[in-house]
């Protein structure tokens, strides 16, 4: 998981990677099991709980509307800025 969200340029160490993942289990976002492992010892994987999925659906919503925003604010702040300094235009 640590090399995916390096990958994606997300800065995420194995000291705070896990930390998250016990507080979303403890929240009730996740869930894990022990699975056991041919290459050394058990494997712990998390998976989302309903109330997890739910909560994700919800975040993927509010970036939605953050992302629109900042889209909206931005073409704004451009075409502003095309009419702020007319003299620009004569040189």
């Amino acid at each position: 998981m640590i090399t995916e969200l390096t990958q994606a340029k997300m800065m995420v160490v194995e000291g705070t990677l896990y930390p998250l993942l016990t507080r979303l289990k403890n929240a009730g976002y996740l869930d894990y099991k022990w699975v056991e492992s041919a290459s050394g010892p058990p494997r712990k994987y998390y998976m989302l709980t309903a109330t997890g999925s739910r909560f994700l659906q919800e975040l993927g919503n509010t970036w939605l509307e953050i992302s629109a925003s900042t889209s909206q604010i931005m073409t704004k702040t451009e075409t502003l800025s095309q009419f702020k300094n007319p003299q620009t235009e004569a040189l």
